[in-house]
């Protein structure tokens, strides 16, 4: 089993940014991809950004390409999201979330994911 917690999330005004983290715990793996989902229309949770493993690959939504950058600290197991010029349509939960591969983050085939942290951006 793995406990992921996310923080970070709050309120901010649009173009603005905020920082998600998600500690994992339990039985945690640094082979593990991690990823960062958010609810869409007819989506429980929609892909978002990913990260290999070792953080030598990533991958983006359109949607959030050149604003998001994902990244993550194996020693202290936890991965990050710097969303950067915010707009009003990212308000959402965002989970956090593992997976096998990050290709298996892209296609929706996680495995654990945390209880998620509400961003608000207003405009």
């Amino acid at each position: 089993q793995v406990h992921l917690v996310e923080s970070g999330g709050g309120s901010v005004q649009a173009a603005g940014p905020l920082r998600l983290s998600c500690a994992a715990s339990g039985r945690t793996s640094s082979t593990n991809a991690r990823c960062w989902l958010r609810p869409a229309p007819g989506i429980e949770r929609e892909f978002v950004a990913g990260i290999s493993w070792g953080g030598d690959s990533t991958s983006y939504t359109d949607s959030v390409k050149g604003r998001f950058t994902i990244s993550r600290d194996n020693a202290k197991n936890t991965v990050y999201l710097q969303m950067n010029s915010l707009k009003p349509e990212d308000t959402a939960v965002y989970y956090c979330a593992v997976a096998g591969s990050l290709i298996a983050t892209m296609k929706g085939s996680i495995s654990y994911w945390g209880q998620g942290t509400q961003v608000t951006v207003s405009s």
